[in-house]
């Protein structure tokens, strides 16, 4: 496995910004090979990619992606087991009195709108799917605070229906890579999609969170860290240097616990504290 930060990574990122020199523009083409290569690259640093929201099945995982909207993963993660010990099911969480609901969820922010959403959907479940969560993306949209992107999230994670995730980090990289100049997130979507085949969308989306979040950061990415620097057209938005970079990276790359109280067997990194843990 690749690790941002050693050596050989740092020579490889001291090295992209003489690689990237001025010349013809690159062809759509030269950009697909280039976008491959680094979803292969990314495979190879982050072999365990996972989704970061805590869930045992459907229902969880869709009430969790409900959640992280202008949140962190972690909050979320730090607020379901509360939640799903009051509401284990779409029945339960349909007859919550909203007061109830909104005090378990509001550390997650816009918890009265949210518990909206959660009793909407949980209503839906129960009267129009029977209690269970639909594996389709034309039916999940139709579940009150639905979008293209929780429902791909449930599919892709819950279902096994490959999926593009357009989150802000994965928009965010994805224009830094220059695969997309789009802003809409169904167009980014669109514009992935037939980049790669199928069968990588879901991976890819984990790949790409996770870059962004460890390495590649909004307002300052670690780029003396990356290891797919050579890469990036973006090379040199953020910090060079190696040692600086890699004061940057988060979660296990930096040697902090992750996102997730009950993460895969396989994640390298420590799990995160449950709410009020110091």
């Amino acid at each position: 496995m690749k690790k941002p930060g050693d050596a050989a990574s740092a020579k490889k990122a001291g090295g992209a910004a003489s690689a990237k020199k001025p010349g013809k523009p690159e062809t759509h083409l030269a950009m697909v090979r280039r976008a491959r290569r680094i979803n292969r690259e990314l495979a190879e640093i982050y072999p365990y990619a996972h989704p970061e929201l805590d869930f045992r099945n459907p229902f969880e995982l869709l009430v969790a992606t409900v959640l992280s909207a202008q949140t962190t993963d972690l909050r979320v993660n730090q607020t379901t087991p509360a939640l799903f010990a009051a509401y284990p099911t779409p029945e339960d969480m349909a007859a919550a009195v909203p007061e109830e609901l909104e005090a378990i969820i509001r550390p997650t922010g816009f918890f009265r709108a949210k518990a909206r959403s959660l009793i909407g959907l949980s209503a839906s479940l129960r009267d129009d799917f029977g209690g269970e969560v639909p594996g389709r993306l034309d039916a999940l949209v139709t579940l009150p605070g639905v979008g293209r992107k929780t429902a791909n999230v449930v599919l892709g994670n819950a279902f096994g229906v490959p999926g593009i995730t357009v989150d802000t980090h994965f928009g965010r990289l994805v224009r830094r890579w220059k695969w997309t100049v789009q802003e809409d997130p169904v167009k980014v979507e669109a514009d992935v999609a037939a980049i790669f085949p199928k069968s990588e969308w879901t991976m890819l989306s984990h790949r790409v969170v996770f870059h962004g979040r460890r390495i590649c950061h909004a307002r300052r990415p670690a780029c003396g860290a990356c290891p797919i620097a050579p890469l990036c057209p973006a090379y040199g938005e953020g910090e060079t240097d190696p040692g600086k970079a890699g004061k940057l990276l988060k979660y296990e790359l930096g040697g902090y616990p992750g996102q997730r109280l009950s993460p895969p067997p396989d994640y390298p990194g420590r799990p995160a504290p449950p709410l009020g843990a110091a």
